[in-house]
């Protein structure tokens, strides 16, 4: 990750274990179904769950696939 500080990378591997957390207790055990069910590259889905960078309309998107509102999502500090 490109120019990010340390503070900035634990972030981004919080929010990337908290969305793969919503996708298991989904029962996607594996990311790739999800990924592809939804529309999303099975590469870069896999990357946002190990903490790359993940633009906010696509976490939308996500998380729309995992109905999971942003409330919800957001509701335990990252």
């Amino acid at each position: 990750m490109k120019n990010l500080t340390d503070e900035e990378k634990e972030i981004l591997k919080k929010l990337g274990q908290r969305i793969k957390t919503f996708r298991l207790k989904k029962g996607y055990t594996n990311y790739e179904h999800f990924a592809y069910e939804h529309g999303i590259s099975r590469t870069q889905y896999g990357s946002y769950e190990t903490g790359e960078n993940i633009k906010f309309l696509t976490l939308i998107k996500v998380l729309k696939g995992l109905d999971v509102p942003l409330s919800e999502f957001f509701s335990e500090d990252l």
